[in-house]
């Protein structure tokens, strides 16, 4: 049995800034994450796509903001249990058990749910033939672009990911965007850009169309388009991207009487803690009125959380607020000044 102060559910971005919330206040977290890596779906979905909307940081990658915020959390000595699923959570007395699918058990005071959308896997093309294909010719995410560079691909998908890495893409890459409606669902920038890479010959846009075979051998080289009016093309291609979006799994969470609706949790904006003393939800799990789906969001919602964690913890303690850039006990926690022995 794991004895912490909180056990968060989620090591994305929100979960990873949750970390360094509680550790400042000398909190301490176990993380558990049903992924192989650290980083949630900024790692899992678009490690390398730009991300424009993190305060005073212009522009960073799904990967490099994982990265500074593992950098910021290192003093906290947080301990990461990856690969992992909460199956069982139930309370003892103010306490709450929590037990994982490889037989870990924790007990803590306090629980943060910062899980995203829940456990995801990529919606696929409906083609048997393909599967042979996936992690070799057929991808259903980028984790580095390089890998891409003088390929002859093409990406499906009508939405802001299949567009965004259809400009991206198309900078070191033959690309062929292709979409089984008329109309792709992105913004007017997006759009004025493909038109112009469209008019210039350095993308190919195919609609409405979707795929209906592929030409193989021992390697992928050409598929087989089709539309609504039984029009067939044949075009070259050597890789496919699919981005249809994700069929959202919430799991065992599902089952925690945790008042959800349409796969989010409600929280009252004091400190969003969900119906249940000491389960906290905070990121896109969380919902509440006025509620925005971005990161920084997810970062506030962490910081007041932390804060009646850290009352359930140290229940004989009065929590006292303190600014980092004054407080000698937060700079010790963080290393940034030595601690002075009494």
């Amino acid at each position: 049995m794991i004895k912490t102060d909180v056990v968060i559910i989620g090591a994305g971005p929100v979960g990873l800034f949750s970390v360094h919330q509680l550790g400042i206040k000398g909190l301490k977290a176990e993380v558990i994450d049903n992924l192989d890596k650290i980083g949630g779906q900024c790692i899992e979905l678009y490690p390398d796509k730009p991300i424009y909307d993190i305060p005073a940081i212009p522009e960073c990658s799904g990967k490099s903001l994982t990265d500074r915020l593992l950098k910021q959390i290192k003093p906290f000595k947080a301990n990461f249990h990856l690969n992992e699923k909460v199956q069982e959570l139930k309370k003892d007395n103010n306490l709450w058990q929590i037990k994982t699918n490889k037989g870990k058990s924790f007990i803590s005071p306090n629980v943060i749910i910062a899980g995203g959308v829940g456990s995801f896997v990529p919606r696929k093309l409906p083609l048997k033939e393909l599967e042979k294909f996936e992690g070799k010719h057929v991808f259903y995410s980028v984790d580095n672009k390089d890998k891409f560079k003088d390929k002859n691909i093409a990406i499906f998908g009508g939405g802001d990911s299949a567009l965004d890495w259809a400009l991206e893409l198309s900078k070191i890459a033959k690309v062929s965007l292709i979409h089984r409606r008329n109309e792709f669902r992105g913004t007017p920038h997006t759009l004025s850009e493909l038109e112009k890479l469209k008019k210039d010959g350095k993308i190919l846009i195919k609609t409405p169309f979707q795929i209906k075979s592929i030409n193989e051998g021992n390697k992928l080289k050409s598929i087989t388009l089709g539309d609504d009016d039984g029009k067939k093309e044949n075009i070259e291609a050597d890789t496919i991207l699919c981005f249809f979006g994700l069929i959202m799994q919430l799991g065992p969470i599902a089952e925690w009487d945790l008042n959800i609706n349409k796969k989010v949790i409600p929280v009252n904006t004091q400190n969003f803690e969900t119906n249940k003393k000491g389960i906290f939800a905070v990121g896109d799990i969380c919902t509440y009125p006025g509620k925005l789906k971005l990161i920084l969001s997810g970062f506030h919602e962490a910081a007041l959380a932390s804060v009646e964690c850290f009352k359930r913890a140290r229940p004989n303690e009065k929590y006292r607020f303190q600014f980092t850039t004054s407080s000698k006990e937060i700079q010790e926690r963080l290393g940034v000044i030595k601690k002075i022995d009494d």
